[in-house]
Formats: C-alpha cells, sequence, structure tokens
C-alpha cells in the first residue's frame, strides 16, 4: 500500500537529521510537488512557511516538531486536519533538568557566589532548606508536572496554576483567574512552562510580577521563563529587577528571539540567560512515536497527543 509522502518543513535549524530518521521508513520531501500536492499525507513542521500546507488534499495530520504549536496555530491557512503534538519522556527530562537547575541556583546563592568569585570574597550565607522555599509553576501540562514531581523529591513545596481544575500528588493547585492571584501571593519561585495563545500573550507582566511573596527566605522573589518568550514582557521584567519587586531571574525565552545585542538583559547582574536551550527537540527520540503514530493511523487507528485548536494547545 503507497503510505503516500511525508513533507518535512522547518526553519532556523538543519533538518538533516529528521530527514535521515524519517526516510528509514517514509517518502520524505523538503517542499510539496507544485500548491496542491496530492501525494503529501504527513507534514512534520516547525516554523513552516506560509501556505505550505494549505493546498495539500490529502494531508492527513501535521506532527510538531516542538513542544510548542503556536507556530502552527499563527498560520490561519493551516486545513482543519489533527494536529499532533510533542509529549516524550526525553523532552521532558530536559525541561525538568533545566528547572531543577534553574531553582537550586537561586536557592543555592549561585549569583552571589558568582559576584564573590569575581571579587575574591570568601563568605558563606546562612543556608535555607528547600522545603523553606515554595516554587510555583504556571501550565500542568506534561513537561509542568515531570517538573513538578522533581522538586517534590527535593524537599521544596511545589504550587500549580492552570486555566482549568488539575490534580497532581503533592502539589497545592489553583486554577483560572480566580486562582491566580492566590498562587501567586503563596509562590516565592515562580516557573513558567505555560503555553503560547491569546490568552497568556504577555501574561507575565508587571502586574503579575508584582503579585509575588517578596518576603520569604529567599530575600525576594524569582522568575524562571522556561515557556514561550512573548508570554513575558521583556521590559516589565527589568522594571521588577530595578525596583525589587524581583530579586533575581532565569529567563531562556524572549520577545524577541535571538534576543537583541542592544538588549539590558544580557548584562543585568541579576538576569541568568540562556539562548531557548532548556528542552531542545532531539529526533532520534522524537521521530520514532511519530512514525509509530502515522503507521497506525494508516491502519485506522487514532491519534494520540492531538491539539486543541480552541485551547490553543
Amino acid at each position: 500500500m503507497d503510505k503516500g509522502k511525508v513533507l518535512l518543513s522547518v526553519s532556523g535549524f538543519s533538518p538533516q537529521r529528521w530527514h535521515e530518521l524519517l526516510s528509514a521508513r517514509r517518502d520524505v520531501v523538503l517542499a510539496p510537488q507544485g500548491p496542491n500536492d496530492p501525494s503529501i499525507t504527513y507534514a512534520v513542521v516547525w516554523k513552516q512557511p506560509p501556505n505550505v500546507l494549505s493546498g495539500l488534499p490529502n494531508l492527513k495530520a501535521i506532527f510538531s516538531i516542538g513542544a510548542g504549536v503556536d507556530h502552527i496555530l499563527a498560520d490561519r491557512t493551516v486545513p482543519d486536519v489533527p494536529i499532533v503534538r510533542v509529549v516524550d519522556e526525553n523532552l521532558a527530562q530536559h525541561m525538568t533538568e533545566y528547572v531543577v537547575w534553574r531553582v537550586l541556583d537561586h536557592h543555592r546563592f549561585g549569583g552571589l557566589y558568582r559576584a564573590q568569585q569575581k571579587k575574591k570574597i570568601w563568605r558563606e550565607p546562612p543556608q535555607r532548606t528547600a522545603s523553606d522555599i515554595a516554587v510555583g509553576i504556571m501550565g500542568l501540562g506534561n513537561l509542568g508536572r515531570a517538573a513538578a514531581r522533581a522538586l517534590l523529591a527535593l524537599g521544596f513545596r511545589v504550587n500549580g496554576w492552570s486555566r482549568s481544575e488539575r490534580s497532581v500528588d503533592g502539589v497545592t493547585t489553583f486554577a483560572g483567574n480566580a486562582g491566580l492571584r492566590p498562587f501567586l501571593n503563596a509562590t516565592d519561585i515562580l516557573v513558567v512552562l505555560l503555553p503560547f495563545t491569546a490568552a497568556t500573550k504577555g501574561i507575565v507582566d508587571y502586574g503579575l510580577l508584582k503579585e509575588l511573596r517578596r518576603r520569604n527566605a529567599l530575600g525576594g522573589a524569582v522568575l524562571i521563563n522556561a515557556g514561550r518568550g512573548k508570554l513575558q514582557k521583556d521590559d516589565d521584567i527589568l522594571r521588577a529587577l530595578e525596583d525589587g519587586t524581583l530579586k533575581e531571574a532565569s529567563l531562556d525565552v524572549f520577545e524577541v528571539e535571538p534576543l537583541p545585542k542592544t538588549s539590558p538583559l544580557w548584562g543585568h547582574a541579576k538576569v541568568f540567560v540562556t539562548p531557548h536551550a532548556a528542552a531542545t527537540s532531539d529526533p532520534n527520540f522524537l521521530v520514532p512515536p511519530m512514525l509509530a503514530q502515522m503507521d497506525a493511523h494508516d491502519r485506522g487507528e487514532p491519534l494520540r497527543e492531538l491539539v486543541d485548536r480552541q485551547a490553543g494547545y
């Protein structure tokens, strides 16, 4: 049986390894053969060119290479076919490592010790225990839940906020608009892992940061954003750092990426910058389940981990 072709359409990085792994079991093309190519049945994409999917009459499903799908939904010409999001243990492990790393660095005086090292200062501040600190995770999807479990195992108190009610063992959960302020008021270190949607655009603004608990064992509130850059307002974060609303921040994502060299965030003494590297999509782990889903769908089985277009994730 002719399985049809897989369109691999990405921008921002080389698709070579993705192409190699997909080609082991599927016929892969990097562009349609004409505007209405009938041979393409699946698409694997990341920030695909506008309109590239719109005229494919036999397209069965679209697979996102990254955890987010806003790059797909932003193109209003994308056909009404299922969109499959990435859910993978390897991706969750990478994100969990990043979150735990940054939480521990803020908790264990990483910024202070780096500054002291430059000045050759030998001074040990009083050490806190993890149970003194409440980490609040905005976004309790697969990545947020994995990070929460790791932080609980280290002894941190963990809060979680999501748009709708969620239950996670050991986590104090809050939901919706009514739960947002109580969640923030009970949080010392805010970890942002939300998807980017119309409802979450710019949600991490000065007003939200002002609600974080500043009188705490850390000596101030901390922000960690490893979700999406457009969730935050960079200028508001800078304002919060300057007036003491925030003590420190670890930022992996930004409103404009790559972060412009002129951005004051690069050299800010209270900011730790990483280049959208918290959880890189590894084709060695992500391609096999994509191929398995394609094969199963060709046999008539339903697709899993589908995106809710209305919710945006």
